[in-house]
């Protein structure tokens, strides 16, 4: 194996800090929880940039925008990429990175009145490695002619704004229950899913306490993938209605 830059990352819907049934607010355990893992950089979704009528009801609700709150103390880098906005809140992807964001752009790919979607593009300079890193947090429709129509958006971005040489990472939720997003992502930008090269199937991680549906991906291009795993049972299963992946991916040091 050449040597190079292993980098951990997680992909972790976390359904706006919410329990299963939003009867609790676990966000400080989700912070508890990530931590450990000490991931190079978090791609998160569904993440609360405020919420007026939650902070009445919850103890404790943080001031700051949750992506914030998470990475405080451990993620000295964040972007926010604002995607559902009401009268209350708004709410997104982010973003959390160990290493300096150089730049980032918030795309919006919203398809119909009911699903504010976007793709947040962030590059992300890593010491030792000689192109910066591109990263893309997604969360796609659940409708399947509005995901085509996203991913197509999602392949046109990469191609226009990412040199080929340049490291790329694309994950989130997919909610591509139907599995057609790979074939597309591998044929025209040559993306590889990270447990699809390594166990040969995409995990379930929909609902997080009987994973069925395998909707959360991770896609990479220019890394060799190590190891990956979908954290499941406690304290994960407890924490949201998706089980978060985490992966450890090769890139080849300049």
């Amino acid at each position: 194996m050449a040597e190079g830059i292993v980098l951990r990352i997680v992909s972790y819907n976390i359904h706006k800090g919410l329990s299963v049934g939003n009867r609790a607010f676990v966000l400080p355990a989700i912070r508890d929880a990530l931590g450990p893992l000490e991931p190079d950089i978090v791609f998160l979704q569904e993440v609360l940039g405020q919420h007026d009528r939650h902070a009445e009801r919850f103890q404790g609700w943080p001031t700051m925008p949750q992506c914030e709150f998470l990475a405080e103390g451990l993620w000295p880098h964040v972007a926010y990429g604002r995607n559902a906005v009401y009268s209350h809140g708004h709410h997104g992807n982010a973003i959390l990175s160990r290493y300096p964001i150089l730049s980032f752009e918030n795309l919006d790919v919203s398809t119909n009145a009911f699903e504010s979607r976007g793709i947040l593009h962030a590059v992300i300079e890593v010491p030792g490695v000689r192109n910066p890193v591109h990263c893309m947090c997604v969360h796609l429709n659940m409708l399947r002619r509005g995901r085509e129509l996203q991913l197509k958006h999602l392949c046109k971005r990469i191609v226009r704004s990412v040199p080929r040489h340049d490291p790329l990472l694309v994950a989130g939720d997919f909610n591509d229950w139907r599995e057609d997003a790979s074939d597309l992502l591998f044929d025209s930008i040559g993306l590889s899913e990270v447990f699809l090269d390594l166990q040969g199937e995409h995990p379930p991680t929909y609902p997080s306490r009987y994973p069925v549906l395998k909707l959360d991906r991770i896609y990479a291009r220019g890394f060799e993938p190590l190891a990956g795993d979908v954290l499941r049972n406690a304290p994960w299963d407890a924490l949201s209605d998706h089980s978060p992946l985490y992966a450890e991916l090769l890139m080849r040091s300049s």
